[in-house]
Protein backbone atom coordinates (compact mmCIF):
# COMPACT_ATOMS: atom_id res chain seq x y z
CA UNK A 1 0.00 0.00 0.00
CA UNK A 2 3.27 2.22 0.32
CA UNK A 3 2.63 2.98 -3.93
CA UNK A 4 -0.66 5.09 -2.49
CA UNK A 5 0.97 7.50 -0.21
CA UNK A 6 2.40 10.18 -3.21
CA UNK A 7 -1.09 9.90 -4.59
CA UNK A 8 -2.52 10.75 -1.53
CA UNK A 9 -0.65 13.54 -0.82
CA UNK A 10 -0.89 15.21 -4.57
CA UNK A 11 -4.60 14.69 -3.74
CA UNK A 12 -5.17 16.70 -0.40
CA UNK A 13 -2.76 19.20 -2.20
CA UNK A 14 -4.97 20.01 -4.71
CA UNK A 15 -7.88 20.07 -2.29
CA UNK A 16 -5.94 22.70 0.03
CA UNK A 17 -4.88 25.01 -3.21
CA UNK A 18 -8.33 25.40 -4.50
CA UNK A 19 -10.31 25.49 -1.08
CA UNK A 20 -12.70 22.32 -2.11
CA UNK A 21 -15.34 21.78 0.14
CA UNK A 22 -16.44 17.99 -0.43
CA UNK A 23 -18.74 16.10 1.92
CA UNK A 24 -17.32 13.03 3.97
CA UNK A 25 -18.25 9.67 5.77
CA UNK A 26 -19.19 9.88 9.12
CA UNK A 27 -16.73 7.01 10.80
CA UNK A 28 -19.57 6.77 13.96
CA UNK A 29 -22.59 6.46 11.53
CA UNK A 30 -21.00 5.28 8.25
CA UNK A 31 -23.65 8.71 6.74
CA UNK A 32 -22.12 11.60 4.48
CA UNK A 33 -21.99 14.57 6.39
CA UNK A 34 -21.65 18.11 4.36
CA UNK A 35 -19.21 20.59 6.14
CA UNK A 36 -20.65 23.50 4.28
CA UNK A 37 -23.92 24.42 5.90
CA UNK A 38 -24.54 26.82 2.75
CA UNK A 39 -24.11 23.93 0.13
CA UNK A 40 -26.83 21.63 -0.18
CA UNK A 41 -26.73 18.64 1.37
CA UNK A 42 -25.36 16.00 -1.00
CA UNK A 43 -27.67 13.33 -2.13
CA UNK A 44 -26.77 10.02 -3.12
CA UNK A 45 -28.18 6.54 -3.74
CA UNK A 46 -28.00 3.88 -1.50
CA UNK A 47 -25.80 1.61 -3.58
CA UNK A 48 -22.87 4.77 -3.34
CA UNK A 49 -23.23 5.09 0.10
CA UNK A 50 -22.42 1.02 0.86
CA UNK A 51 -19.76 1.56 -1.55
CA UNK A 52 -17.73 4.54 -0.14
CA UNK A 53 -18.50 2.84 3.50
CA UNK A 54 -17.11 -0.44 2.79
CA UNK A 55 -13.73 1.54 1.15
CA UNK A 56 -14.23 3.31 4.89
CA UNK A 57 -14.00 0.17 6.29
CA UNK A 58 -11.43 -1.62 4.64
CA UNK A 59 -9.17 1.45 4.82
CA UNK A 60 -9.51 1.28 8.40
CA UNK A 61 -7.24 -1.92 8.23
CA UNK A 62 -4.75 0.66 7.95
CA UNK A 63 -4.32 3.41 10.22
CA UNK A 64 -1.42 4.89 9.16
CA UNK A 65 -3.10 5.83 5.48
CA UNK A 66 -6.33 6.72 6.39
CA UNK A 67 -7.15 10.08 4.80
CA UNK A 68 -7.40 13.27 6.88
CA UNK A 69 -11.54 14.60 6.55
CA UNK A 70 -11.65 17.02 3.79
CA UNK A 71 -13.19 20.01 5.85
CA UNK A 72 -9.38 19.99 7.93
CA UNK A 73 -8.19 22.24 5.29
CA UNK A 74 -10.97 24.43 4.46
CA UNK A 75 -11.84 25.70 7.84
CA UNK A 76 -8.03 26.01 9.22
CA UNK A 77 -7.80 28.72 6.13
CA UNK A 78 -11.35 30.50 6.24
CA UNK A 79 -10.07 30.78 9.93
CA UNK A 80 -6.39 32.16 8.95
CA UNK A 81 -7.80 34.64 6.74
CA UNK A 82 -10.75 35.73 9.79
CA UNK A 83 -7.08 35.84 11.94
CA UNK A 84 -5.72 38.32 9.67
CA UNK A 85 -8.55 40.01 8.84
CA UNK A 86 -8.34 41.10 12.63
CA UNK A 87 -5.02 41.67 12.83
CA UNK A 88 -5.15 44.23 9.54
CA UNK A 89 -8.11 45.96 11.01
CA UNK A 90 -6.09 46.16 14.64
CA UNK A 91 -2.48 47.43 12.83
CA UNK A 92 -5.44 50.00 11.06
CA UNK A 93 -7.08 51.28 14.49
CA UNK A 94 -3.70 51.51 15.81
CA UNK A 95 -2.94 54.14 12.81
CA UNK A 96 -5.95 56.28 13.67
CA UNK A 97 -7.81 54.94 10.70
CA UNK A 98 -11.50 54.18 11.15
CA UNK A 99 -11.95 50.51 9.82
CA UNK A 100 -15.61 50.59 9.62
CA UNK A 101 -15.76 51.01 5.76
CA UNK A 102 -14.09 48.07 5.09
CA UNK A 103 -16.31 45.79 6.25
CA UNK A 104 -17.51 45.48 2.48
CA UNK A 105 -14.52 45.15 0.39
CA UNK A 106 -11.40 42.54 0.14
CA UNK A 107 -8.44 43.48 2.70
CA UNK A 108 -5.17 41.54 1.54
CA UNK A 109 -4.00 38.74 3.36
CA UNK A 110 -1.09 39.67 4.86
CA UNK A 111 -0.30 42.58 7.27
CA UNK A 112 2.86 42.72 5.23
CA UNK A 113 0.75 43.73 2.17
CA UNK A 114 -0.94 46.67 4.14
CA UNK A 115 1.65 48.42 5.29
CA UNK A 116 3.00 48.44 2.08
CA UNK A 117 -0.37 50.36 0.99
CA UNK A 118 -0.49 52.88 3.56
CA UNK A 119 3.59 53.76 3.62
CA UNK A 120 3.11 54.18 -0.53
CA UNK A 121 -0.37 56.55 -0.13
CA UNK A 122 1.62 58.75 2.76
CA UNK A 123 4.63 58.98 0.94
CA UNK A 124 2.20 60.66 -1.92
CA UNK A 125 1.57 63.20 0.69
CA UNK A 126 -1.78 61.41 2.31
CA UNK A 127 -2.14 61.75 5.95
CA UNK A 128 -4.58 59.67 8.25
CA UNK A 129 -7.50 62.21 7.74
CA UNK A 130 -6.98 61.67 4.67
CA UNK A 131 -7.24 58.56 4.19
CA UNK A 132 -10.16 58.35 6.58
CA UNK A 133 -12.19 60.83 4.04
CA UNK A 134 -12.18 57.60 1.90
CA UNK A 135 -10.69 54.75 3.70
CA UNK A 136 -11.79 52.71 0.70
CA UNK A 137 -8.55 53.85 -0.82
CA UNK A 138 -7.28 50.91 0.82
CA UNK A 139 -8.35 48.17 -1.07
CA UNK A 140 -6.46 49.10 -3.88
CA UNK A 141 -3.25 47.20 -4.92
CA UNK A 142 -0.29 49.11 -5.11
CA UNK A 143 0.67 47.32 -8.66
CA UNK A 144 -2.43 46.92 -9.82
CA UNK A 145 -4.04 50.20 -9.04
CA UNK A 146 -2.07 52.62 -7.47
CA UNK A 147 1.36 52.99 -9.60
CA UNK A 148 -0.56 52.38 -13.01
CA UNK A 149 -3.20 54.94 -12.66
CA UNK A 150 -0.75 57.66 -10.77
CA UNK A 151 1.59 56.67 -13.91
CA UNK A 152 -1.01 58.09 -16.60
CA UNK A 153 -2.04 61.17 -14.44
CA UNK A 154 1.89 62.13 -14.86
CA UNK A 155 1.91 61.42 -18.27
CA UNK A 156 -0.64 63.71 -19.23
CA UNK A 157 0.84 66.55 -17.40
CA UNK A 158 -0.10 66.30 -13.43
CA UNK A 159 2.92 66.91 -11.88
CA UNK A 160 4.58 64.49 -9.15
CA UNK A 161 4.73 66.83 -6.72
CA UNK A 162 0.81 67.41 -7.18
CA UNK A 163 -0.57 63.95 -7.54
CA UNK A 164 -0.99 63.79 -3.87
CA UNK A 165 -3.11 66.83 -3.53
CA UNK A 166 -5.27 65.33 -6.72
CA UNK A 167 -5.99 62.46 -5.11
CA UNK A 168 -6.91 63.65 -2.03
CA UNK A 169 -9.76 65.41 -3.71
CA UNK A 170 -10.56 62.77 -6.29
CA UNK A 171 -9.38 59.64 -4.63
CA UNK A 172 -12.32 57.75 -6.79
CA UNK A 173 -9.36 57.81 -9.28
CA UNK A 174 -7.59 54.91 -8.05
CA UNK A 175 -10.17 52.52 -8.75
CA UNK A 176 -10.50 53.58 -12.49
CA UNK A 177 -9.02 51.63 -15.46
CA UNK A 178 -6.41 53.66 -17.33
CA UNK A 179 -7.45 52.02 -20.41
CA UNK A 180 -11.38 51.88 -20.02
CA UNK A 181 -12.03 55.36 -17.75
CA UNK A 182 -9.52 58.05 -17.62
CA UNK A 183 -8.03 57.66 -21.42
CA UNK A 184 -11.06 58.01 -22.92
CA UNK A 185 -12.22 61.15 -21.26
CA UNK A 186 -8.55 62.61 -22.06
CA UNK A 187 -9.42 61.77 -25.61
CA UNK A 188 -12.12 63.40 -25.72
CA UNK A 189 -10.98 66.82 -24.12
CA UNK A 190 -8.32 66.89 -26.59
CA UNK A 191 -10.64 66.62 -29.09
CA UNK A 192 -12.40 69.97 -27.85
CA UNK A 193 -9.49 71.63 -28.39
CA UNK A 194 -7.90 71.61 -24.87
CA UNK A 195 -4.28 71.83 -25.75
CA UNK A 196 -1.85 69.16 -24.07
CA UNK A 197 -0.38 71.37 -22.09
CA UNK A 198 -3.41 72.28 -20.35
CA UNK A 199 -4.70 68.71 -19.83
CA UNK A 200 -3.02 68.80 -16.18
CA UNK A 201 -4.68 72.19 -15.21
CA UNK A 202 -8.12 71.69 -16.47
CA UNK A 203 -8.08 67.83 -14.73
CA UNK A 204 -6.62 70.05 -11.21
CA UNK A 205 -9.44 72.34 -11.29
CA UNK A 206 -11.96 69.65 -11.87
CA UNK A 207 -10.77 66.22 -11.03
CA UNK A 208 -14.24 64.76 -11.15
CA UNK A 209 -14.29 64.63 -15.10
CA UNK A 210 -12.17 61.46 -14.97
CA UNK A 211 -15.36 59.81 -13.75
CA UNK A 212 -18.09 61.59 -16.07
CA UNK A 213 -19.37 58.99 -18.87
CA UNK A 214 -18.72 60.71 -22.47
CA UNK A 215 -22.32 60.72 -23.67
CA UNK A 216 -23.84 61.98 -20.85
CA UNK A 217 -23.41 65.70 -19.25
CA UNK A 218 -20.08 66.61 -21.41
CA UNK A 219 -22.08 66.27 -24.83
CA UNK A 220 -25.13 68.17 -24.10
CA UNK A 221 -23.22 70.66 -22.88
CA UNK A 222 -20.85 71.58 -25.28
CA UNK A 223 -23.62 71.06 -28.27
CA UNK A 224 -25.76 73.51 -26.80
CA UNK A 225 -23.25 75.84 -26.43
CA UNK A 226 -22.41 75.79 -30.35
CA UNK A 227 -26.22 76.02 -30.66
CA UNK A 228 -26.37 79.70 -29.46
CA UNK A 229 -23.36 81.16 -31.33
CA UNK A 230 -20.07 79.89 -29.57
CA UNK A 231 -17.43 78.85 -32.09
CA UNK A 232 -16.34 75.21 -32.10
CA UNK A 233 -12.79 76.31 -31.78
CA UNK A 234 -13.50 78.51 -28.79
CA UNK A 235 -14.53 75.44 -26.44
CA UNK A 236 -11.11 74.20 -26.13
CA UNK A 237 -10.19 77.69 -24.11
CA UNK A 238 -13.79 77.56 -22.76
CA UNK A 239 -13.27 74.33 -20.90
CA UNK A 240 -9.64 75.37 -19.81
CA UNK A 241 -10.87 78.77 -18.18
CA UNK A 242 -13.38 77.00 -16.29
CA UNK A 243 -14.30 73.00 -16.78
CA UNK A 244 -16.41 72.91 -14.61
CA UNK A 245 -19.22 74.08 -17.52
CA UNK A 246 -18.96 70.31 -18.84
CA UNK A 247 -20.48 69.20 -15.68
CA UNK A 248 -23.28 71.16 -15.74
CA UNK A 249 -26.61 70.05 -17.22
CA UNK A 250 -28.38 72.16 -19.90
CA UNK A 251 -32.03 72.23 -18.90
CA UNK A 252 -31.55 73.50 -15.32
CA UNK A 253 -28.25 75.50 -15.36
CA UNK A 254 -27.16 76.89 -18.79
CA UNK A 255 -29.82 77.26 -20.93
CA UNK A 256 -32.00 79.17 -18.10
CA UNK A 257 -29.55 81.58 -17.46
CA UNK A 258 -28.85 82.07 -21.66
CA UNK A 259 -32.40 82.97 -22.44
CA UNK A 260 -32.33 85.35 -19.41
CA UNK A 261 -30.18 87.37 -20.49
CA UNK A 262 -31.80 87.05 -23.92
CA UNK A 263 -34.86 88.20 -22.33
CA UNK A 264 -33.66 91.80 -20.65
CA UNK A 265 -32.06 92.59 -24.33
CA UNK A 266 -28.69 90.72 -24.85
CA UNK A 267 -28.71 89.45 -28.78
CA UNK A 268 -27.94 86.00 -28.22
CA UNK A 269 -24.82 86.58 -30.37
CA UNK A 270 -23.68 88.83 -27.81
CA UNK A 271 -24.56 86.44 -24.74
CA UNK A 272 -22.08 83.74 -27.23
CA UNK A 273 -19.24 85.85 -27.35
CA UNK A 274 -19.46 86.68 -23.30
CA UNK A 275 -19.40 83.45 -22.66
CA UNK A 276 -16.70 82.89 -25.15
CA UNK A 277 -14.40 85.51 -23.27
CA UNK A 278 -15.82 84.70 -19.66
CA UNK A 279 -16.69 81.45 -19.61
CA UNK A 280 -17.55 81.08 -16.00
CA UNK A 281 -20.06 83.40 -16.49
CA UNK A 282 -21.99 80.06 -16.81
CA UNK A 283 -21.05 79.11 -13.37
CA UNK A 284 -23.31 82.12 -11.98
CA UNK A 285 -26.49 81.31 -10.05
CA UNK A 286 -30.03 82.50 -12.07
CA UNK A 287 -31.75 82.78 -9.04
CA UNK A 288 -29.84 83.63 -5.96
CA UNK A 289 -27.40 86.04 -7.86
CA UNK A 290 -28.05 87.28 -11.46
CA UNK A 291 -31.73 87.80 -11.26
CA UNK A 292 -31.15 90.04 -7.66
CA UNK A 293 -28.29 91.85 -9.31
CA UNK A 294 -30.31 93.13 -12.13
CA UNK A 295 -32.73 93.77 -10.00
CA UNK A 296 -30.50 96.06 -7.59
CA UNK A 297 -29.16 97.81 -10.87
CA UNK A 298 -32.63 99.02 -11.46
CA UNK A 299 -33.78 99.50 -7.77
CA UNK A 300 -30.70 102.32 -8.14
CA UNK A 301 -31.63 104.26 -11.05
CA UNK A 302 -29.97 102.26 -14.04
CA UNK A 303 -32.65 102.46 -16.70
CA UNK A 304 -34.17 98.96 -18.13
CA UNK A 305 -33.21 99.90 -22.05
CA UNK A 306 -29.78 100.28 -20.73
CA UNK A 307 -29.34 97.06 -18.88
CA UNK A 308 -28.02 94.79 -22.10
CA UNK A 309 -25.22 97.83 -22.43
CA UNK A 310 -24.34 97.46 -18.87
CA UNK A 311 -23.89 94.09 -18.70
CA UNK A 312 -22.14 93.47 -22.18
CA UNK A 313 -19.72 96.37 -20.93
CA UNK A 314 -18.79 94.43 -17.83
CA UNK A 315 -20.44 91.01 -17.59
CA UNK A 316 -18.78 89.86 -14.15
CA UNK A 317 -21.15 92.31 -12.94
CA UNK A 318 -23.71 89.51 -13.00
CA UNK A 319 -21.86 87.46 -10.19
CA UNK A 320 -20.69 90.64 -8.08
CA UNK A 321 -22.53 91.73 -4.95
CA UNK A 322 -23.69 94.13 -6.72
CA UNK A 323 -26.32 95.50 -3.99
CA UNK A 324 -22.81 95.92 -1.35
CA UNK A 325 -20.97 97.53 -3.92
CA UNK A 326 -23.13 99.95 -5.17
CA UNK A 327 -23.92 101.07 -1.85
CA UNK A 328 -20.57 101.47 -1.06
CA UNK A 329 -19.88 103.58 -3.98
CA UNK A 330 -22.98 105.87 -4.01
CA UNK A 331 -21.92 106.86 -0.73
CA UNK A 332 -18.49 107.22 -1.50
CA UNK A 333 -19.01 109.47 -4.76
CA UNK A 334 -22.04 111.36 -2.88
CA UNK A 335 -19.69 111.55 -0.26
CA UNK A 336 -16.23 113.14 -2.23
CA UNK A 337 -17.27 113.99 -5.65
CA UNK A 338 -20.55 115.71 -4.77
CA UNK A 339 -22.24 113.47 -7.37
CA UNK A 340 -26.20 113.05 -6.90
CA UNK A 341 -27.94 109.31 -7.35
CA UNK A 342 -29.33 110.15 -10.64
CA UNK A 343 -25.91 111.53 -11.70
CA UNK A 344 -24.21 107.76 -10.30
CA UNK A 345 -26.66 106.21 -11.98
CA UNK A 346 -25.31 107.79 -15.06
CA UNK A 347 -21.55 106.51 -14.40
CA UNK A 348 -22.48 103.19 -13.95
CA UNK A 349 -23.99 103.31 -16.95
CA UNK A 350 -21.23 104.59 -18.92
CA UNK A 351 -18.57 102.81 -16.92
CA UNK A 352 -19.94 99.53 -14.71
CA UNK A 353 -16.68 98.84 -14.26
CA UNK A 354 -16.53 101.60 -11.54
CA UNK A 355 -17.89 99.17 -8.92
CA UNK A 356 -14.95 97.32 -8.55
CA UNK A 357 -12.56 100.78 -8.58
CA UNK A 358 -10.80 101.40 -5.51
CA UNK A 359 -11.38 104.32 -4.06
CA UNK A 360 -7.93 105.29 -3.49
CA UNK A 361 -7.52 104.40 -7.26
CA UNK A 362 -10.55 106.78 -8.22
CA UNK A 363 -9.23 109.52 -5.69
CA UNK A 364 -6.20 110.17 -8.13
CA UNK A 365 -7.34 111.44 -11.25
CA UNK A 366 -9.39 113.82 -8.84
CA UNK A 367 -6.83 115.42 -6.57
CA UNK A 368 -4.80 115.88 -9.51
CA UNK A 369 -7.69 118.03 -11.21
CA UNK A 370 -7.93 119.85 -8.54
CA UNK A 371 -4.15 120.62 -8.04
CA UNK A 372 -5.03 122.22 -11.62
CA UNK A 373 -7.59 124.85 -10.05
CA UNK A 374 -10.68 122.70 -11.23
CA UNK A 375 -13.70 122.98 -8.83
CA UNK A 376 -15.23 120.11 -7.42
CA UNK A 377 -18.40 120.80 -8.84
CA UNK A 378 -16.82 120.88 -12.73
CA UNK A 379 -14.94 117.54 -11.31
CA UNK A 380 -18.20 116.04 -10.71
CA UNK A 381 -19.56 116.98 -13.96
CA UNK A 382 -16.53 115.57 -15.77
CA UNK A 383 -16.90 112.31 -14.07
CA UNK A 384 -20.65 111.83 -14.88
CA UNK A 385 -19.81 113.19 -18.62
CA UNK A 386 -16.86 110.60 -18.78
CA UNK A 387 -16.24 108.31 -15.97
CA UNK A 388 -12.73 106.80 -17.79
CA UNK A 389 -11.45 109.62 -16.55
CA UNK A 390 -11.21 107.90 -13.16
CA UNK A 391 -9.35 105.28 -14.77
CA UNK A 392 -6.55 106.94 -16.23
CA UNK A 393 -3.14 107.31 -14.81
CA UNK A 394 -1.93 110.49 -13.30
CA UNK A 395 1.36 110.61 -15.32
CA UNK A 396 -0.57 110.70 -18.70
CA UNK A 397 -2.93 112.87 -17.93
CA UNK A 398 -0.29 115.59 -16.38
CA UNK A 399 1.46 115.53 -19.65
CA UNK A 400 -1.44 115.76 -21.96
CA UNK A 401 -2.34 118.69 -19.91
CA UNK A 402 0.14 120.68 -19.81
CA UNK A 403 0.62 120.22 -23.53
CA UNK A 404 -3.07 121.54 -23.67
CA UNK A 405 -2.59 125.05 -21.77
CA UNK A 406 1.06 125.59 -23.33
CA UNK A 407 0.78 124.43 -26.57
CA UNK A 408 -3.25 124.56 -26.92
CA UNK A 409 -3.90 127.65 -25.21
CA UNK A 410 -7.34 126.96 -24.65
CA UNK A 411 -9.70 128.07 -21.47
CA UNK A 412 -10.10 125.32 -18.81
CA UNK A 413 -13.97 125.32 -19.48
CA UNK A 414 -13.12 123.34 -22.98
CA UNK A 415 -11.77 120.51 -20.62
CA UNK A 416 -14.61 120.49 -18.10
CA UNK A 417 -17.36 120.13 -21.32
CA UNK A 418 -15.14 117.72 -22.94
CA UNK A 419 -13.29 115.78 -20.29
CA UNK A 420 -12.87 112.92 -22.86
CA UNK A 421 -9.51 114.55 -23.80
CA UNK A 422 -7.64 113.10 -21.20
CA UNK A 423 -8.78 109.28 -22.66
CA UNK A 424 -6.96 110.05 -25.92
CA UNK A 425 -3.23 109.07 -26.78
CA UNK A 426 -0.86 112.30 -26.80
CA UNK A 427 1.77 110.75 -28.78
CA UNK A 428 -0.70 108.90 -31.26
CA UNK A 429 -3.87 111.49 -31.79
CA UNK A 430 -3.36 114.66 -29.83
CA UNK A 431 -0.59 116.10 -31.47
CA UNK A 432 -0.48 114.90 -34.28
CA UNK A 433 -4.23 116.11 -35.25
CA UNK A 434 -3.50 119.26 -33.67
CA UNK A 435 -0.43 119.88 -35.72
CA UNK A 436 -2.80 119.23 -38.89
CA UNK A 437 -5.00 121.73 -37.94
CA UNK A 438 -2.61 124.69 -36.98
CA UNK A 439 -1.04 124.09 -40.39
CA UNK A 440 -5.03 124.44 -42.18
CA UNK A 441 -5.05 127.30 -39.97
CA UNK A 442 -8.32 125.54 -38.35
CA UNK A 443 -9.69 126.57 -35.45
CA UNK A 444 -12.25 123.51 -33.70
CA UNK A 445 -13.53 121.92 -30.50
CA UNK A 446 -12.07 119.01 -28.73
CA UNK A 447 -14.41 116.86 -29.90
CA UNK A 448 -14.63 117.70 -33.35
CA UNK A 449 -10.82 116.45 -33.82
CA UNK A 450 -10.68 113.69 -31.58
CA UNK A 451 -13.65 111.77 -31.85
CA UNK A 452 -13.43 110.56 -35.38
CA UNK A 453 -11.48 108.01 -36.63
CA UNK A 454 -8.71 109.03 -38.82
CA UNK A 455 -10.11 108.72 -42.11
CA UNK A 456 -13.05 110.64 -40.96
CA UNK A 457 -10.55 113.62 -39.51
CA UNK A 458 -8.34 113.46 -43.05
CA UNK A 459 -12.01 114.05 -44.50
CA UNK A 460 -12.82 116.87 -42.46
CA UNK A 461 -9.53 118.36 -43.26
CA UNK A 462 -9.92 118.41 -46.75
CA UNK A 463 -13.50 120.03 -46.47
CA UNK A 464 -15.32 116.34 -47.86
CA UNK A 465 -16.96 116.09 -45.14
CA UNK A 466 -18.43 118.71 -42.43
CA UNK A 467 -20.58 117.42 -39.57
CA UNK A 468 -21.45 119.68 -36.06
CA UNK A 469 -19.66 118.12 -32.68
CA UNK A 470 -21.71 115.07 -32.01
CA UNK A 471 -22.56 113.57 -28.37
CA UNK A 472 -21.38 110.74 -26.67
CA UNK A 473 -22.69 107.11 -27.76
CA UNK A 474 -26.84 106.33 -27.50
CA UNK A 475 -27.60 103.14 -26.98
CA UNK A 476 -31.52 102.57 -27.79
CA UNK A 477 -32.58 98.46 -27.42
CA UNK A 478 -33.70 97.22 -30.31
CA UNK A 479 -31.82 99.74 -32.74
CA UNK A 480 -28.46 100.62 -33.60
CA UNK A 481 -25.58 101.70 -30.97
CA UNK A 482 -25.02 105.08 -32.40
CA UNK A 483 -21.61 106.26 -32.02
CA UNK A 484 -19.47 109.24 -33.67
CA UNK A 485 -16.26 107.46 -35.16
CA UNK A 486 -13.86 105.84 -32.69
CA UNK A 487 -11.20 107.17 -30.46
CA UNK A 488 -8.23 104.94 -32.16
CA UNK A 489 -7.98 101.26 -31.43
CA UNK A 490 -10.90 100.68 -29.16
CA UNK A 491 -14.06 102.01 -31.38
CA UNK A 492 -15.15 101.70 -35.16
CA UNK A 493 -15.47 104.61 -37.15
CA UNK A 494 -18.93 104.56 -39.00
CA UNK A 495 -17.64 104.13 -42.28
CA UNK A 496 -16.59 100.58 -41.37
CA UNK A 497 -19.42 99.22 -40.00
CA UNK A 498 -21.41 99.52 -43.05
CA UNK A 499 -21.48 95.68 -43.82
CA UNK A 500 -21.87 95.05 -40.43
CA UNK A 501 -25.22 93.81 -38.56
CA UNK A 502 -26.79 95.64 -35.73
CA UNK A 503 -25.38 92.64 -32.83
CA UNK A 504 -22.02 92.85 -34.25
CA UNK A 505 -21.90 96.41 -34.03
CA UNK A 506 -23.44 96.90 -30.44
CA UNK A 507 -20.55 93.83 -30.01
CA UNK A 508 -17.74 95.42 -31.14
CA UNK A 509 -18.59 98.79 -29.81
CA UNK A 510 -19.52 98.42 -26.06
CA UNK A 511 -18.03 94.58 -24.84
CA UNK A 512 -14.69 95.40 -23.21
CA UNK A 513 -13.36 91.70 -22.50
Amino acid sequence: MSYLLPRRNKFLSLIRRHNLILPFISPETKTLINPDPHIPQFQSNPSSVFRISQYATQSSKFPEYEMPTVTWGVIQGKKEKLVNRVKICDYLKGLGIITDELESIELPSTIEVMCERVEFLQKLGLTIDDINEYPLMLGCSVRKNLIPVLAYLEKIGISRSKLGEFVKNYPQVLHASVVVELAPVVKFLRGLDVEKQDLGYVLMKYPELLGFKLEGTMSTSVAYLVSIGVSPRDIGPMVTQYPYLLGMRVGTMIKPLVEYLISIGLPKKIVARMLEKRAYIIGYNLEETVKPNVDCLISFGIKKELLALVIAQYPQILGLPVKAKMSTQHYFFSLKLKIDPEGFARVVEKMPQVLSLKQNVIMKPVEFLLGRAFQLEDIAKMVVRCPQILCSRVELMKNSYYFYKTEMCRPMKELVEYPEYFTYSLESRIKPRYQKLQSKGIRSSLNWFLNCSDQRFEERLEGNFIDPDTEGPVFDMGGKLDMPGGRGGGIVSDDEEDDESDDEVLYRRTVTL
